[in-house]
């Protein structure tokens, strides 16, 4: 694989590093700043809420921008909102920087895995978008814990500086290895041609069905903890190690998702991944009614769920790749838009979930969620299939 594909890899890795960390190193910022944990915690919130809104918004106006130019000016713009993060001495200040550097993360991301997916072999797209993804489990796996390391040793401070290094690194490798090209300039469509193509049914309830989807995974995922208390009364120790099997399992299956997109087609591929999911979480809502269940059992459902979870992503992504064409970059962007909504009502449902019926309801919920996410993609590619249909004649 071309050395330009590690160097996106490597560029994921560090956004969504930036992203996680922070939660890692809450307490620390928190203290230095005279605010309160929930207080510091808006960070993660201000960081999120802007890729969700900036994202789509970027990926049309910033479209005719090549590649390489877009993702140098969003590195750099990264670079110095985490070197300004280091010195910031008002909680204010930081919260607003923040806000930059998501900026800088919503209009690289998308252009990160439709780089790899634009220049992929036709028969290798899902693979190449799992190369990539990698960066995303990655940064959950090695830079999280990393970066909290750091904050914890040395001070949240050293945190945010580590991030400019990484920043300055990626950028770095990207310049070094990612070929030049011109402005896009006649392959882009009008925007009211990108707006028709990512309101159409195929896309637009693909993307409904991946924000859903998200809704119920990052749910479970937030609340983890309370569920594994209350079904076995896990220790600190088992705690960690469940949340470690879901990552190695996460890194094994986003590879598996990116071979079966290639080998099944992105339909299929995204069909299995999500009927996994809901029927995982059916078996862990029944675990309430058979509690205290082993929390070896627990430890080997959880892995599978975590593994299905990542498995979806580079199907995602290929479908819409393969969907909007020329407006895949745009379409990309929305994605991730809906995946960080997804974080966001994921807690917020949760937490509703949790301190009303309780955690053993959560998967559930996430059941349900699942299911409806499946019903949405159904209808997705039964739009796309009426299209080719309608074409065809």
């Amino acid at each position: 694989m071309p050395a330009w594909l590690f160097a996106l890899l490597v560029a994921a890795f560090v956004l969504y590093t930036d992203d996680y960390v922070i939660a890692g190193v809450l307490p620390e910022i928190a203290r230095d700043l005279a605010v309160s944990e929930a207080h510091a915690g808006q960070l993660v919130t201000v960081f999120s809420l802007t890729v969700a809104l900036v994202a789509p918004i970027a990926g049309v106006a910033l479209a005719r921008i090549s590649r390489r130019r877009l993702l140098t000016a969003a590195f750099v713009v990264f670079v110095v909102a985490n070197v300004l993060a280091a010195a910031a001495t008002s909680f204010g200040f930081l919260l607003v920087l923040r806000v930059v550097a998501a900026t800088a993360a919503a209009a690289s991301t998308p252009a990160v895995f439709a780089h790899a997916a634009e220049r992929a072999p036709e028969t290798h797209v899902g693979r190449y978008v799992a190369v990539v993804a990698l960066g995303v489990t990655g940064s959950i796996a090695a830079g999280v814990p990393i970066g909290t390391w750091i904050g914890g040793h040395h001070g949240w401070r050293m945190t945010f500086a580590s991030m400019a290094v990484a920043g300055v690194v990626a950028l770095a490798f990207l310049l070094v290895t990612l070929p030049r090209e011109p402005e896009r300039t006649g392959v882009v469509p009008s925007i009211p041609e990108q707006l028709r193509v990512l309101a159409s049914a195929p896309v637009s309830l693909g993307l409904l069905a991946n924000c859903v989807l998200m809704t119920g995974s990052m749910m479970m995922l937030t609340y983890t903890v309370p569920y594994l208390h209350a079904v076995s009364e896990a220790d600190v120790d088992q705690r960690a190690l469940a949340f470690s099997l879901s990552g190695l399992t996460g890194i094994v299956c986003i590879w598996a998702g990116g071979k079966a997109a290639d080998r099944w087609g992105a339909d299929r591929a995204l069909v299995a991944g999500i009927g996994a999911f809901t029927g995982i979480m059916v078996i862990m809502g029944a675990f309430w009614f058979v509690r205290p269940v082993p929390f070896a059992v627990l430890a080997a459902v959880g892995a599978i769920w975590g593994g299905m979870a990542f498995w979806n992503s580079p199907a995602i992504q290929a479908r819409l790749h393969q969907l909007a064409g020329p407006v895949a970059a745009q379409a990309l962007a929305l994605n991730t838009s809906g995946t960080y909504l997804g974080v966001s009502l994921g807690g917020a449902v949760g937490g509703l979930t949790l301190s009303g019926p309780g955690a053993g309801v959560l998967p559930v919920v996430a059941a349900v969620l699942g299911l409806s996410s499946l019903i949405l993609l159904s209808l997705a590619i039964g739009a796309s299939k009426k299209s080719r249909s309608v074409a065809g004649r």
